[in-house]
């Protein structure tokens, strides 16, 4: 049985094109990836994105189920649950 620690995402680390990286809380990551997709054009959002309604729902599930999200040609936004202590 896998250990519920594995599953917990306390804190991430976030790495973007051309940027030093940072660690961000969930609730920090959620924000910069609605900021990230609203300033996306829909079209260009990958098909199961633009099934959801809000950014917000939009930022969720690439929060439950991935790690990156491509911004432009060479531009990336990667995100990496870690465990900061103990």
């Amino acid at each position: 049985m896998p250990d519920s620690l594995m599953y917990q995402q306390d804190h991430f680390v976030v790495l973007e094109t051309n940027k030093s990286e940072q660690f961000m809380t969930p609730s920090e990551l959620l924000e910069k990836l609605k900021t990230t997709l609203q300033k996306l054009i829909i079209q260009d959002l990958p098909p199961d994105l633009q099934k959801f309604d809000t950014v917000e729902a939009q930022a969720q599930y690439l929060i439950d189920t991935s790690c990156e999200l491509d911004i432009a040609p060479g531009q990336y936004l990667q995100w990496y649950a870690v465990r900061l202590e103990k």
